[in-house]
């Protein structure tokens, strides 16, 4: 393994340390910049399951526009990275004839290569990352490194969506806990009749169990503020 890669192996494990979702998305566009040779600016989109396309964790306001741009014209790395394929890389976007309406566009902004790194698939959501670069012939070298990084940020991003999965998991047993409380107090139930009645208090209203106990929970708070 050469040396530039061996290094950029090891400072990727260093950025993209565990953290929650949004931690993460911000901790993989920051390491993009700054690891990745020839990256000016970083952003990440987010195609949704109702086709809805947000751009989330950008180093610049300038990716905003020009992935909002992207969005316009259905066209472009990021755009169609994160709706048709893996990785798509212009080293020299000015005579890219995949993008002849965005190309020029982008050019006029100061940008002459772009690549859009595919990241994640979810039943929810399909995930890239764009990188950004002013250097005209930039990530022509750049597929092992690509694959790389997407590698190191896919395990980050499943990380931090576990972390996210068990909060909501250990908030909701919480929540639970607090309403079963205000049951047993309110009505001189055990522990085990106040559960049972707010289950049957769920599947009388059709309302998951977590959204009537923090109904509860809300309206004691709000009494006692």
């Amino acid at each position: 393994m050469d040396e530039p890669l061996h290094d950029s192996i090891r400072r990727l494990a260093e950025a993209l340390r565990p953290g929650d979702f949004d931690t993460t998305l911000h901790a993989i566009t920051t390491a993009a910049v700054e690891v990745l040779p020839d990256v000016d600016y970083a952003s990440i989109t987010v195609k949704h399951a109702d086709e809805t396309i947000d751009t989330v964790a950008p180093t610049d306001d300038l990716v905003l526009d020009l992935d909002a741009k992207q969005y316009e014209l259905r066209e472009g790395p990021c755009y169609d990275a994160a709706v048709k394929t893996a990785h798509v890389i212009s080293p020299e976007i000015a005579t890219d004839e995949r993008f002849p309406a965005y190309g020029p566009y982008v050019v006029s902004k100061g940008i002459h290569a772009q690549a859009g790194l595919r990241l994640f698939d979810a039943p929810a959501s399909q995930g890239a990352l764009n990188i950004y670069s002013h250097r005209a012939g930039a990530f022509e070298d750049f597929a092992t490194l690509a694959d790389l990084f997407s590698h190191q940020a896919a395990v980050a991003i499943n990380y931090a969506r576990e972390i996210d999965d068990l909060n909501d998991a250990l908030n909701t047993r919480t929540t639970i806990g607090q309403a079963v409380g205000i049951i047993m107090e309110r009505y001189e139930l055990n522990d085990e009749r106040a559960f049972a009645f707010l289950t049957r208090l769920s599947q009388h209203r059709n309302v998951k169990l977590r959204l009537i106990a923090a109904e509860i929970v809300e309206d004691v708070e709000r009494r006692r503020n």
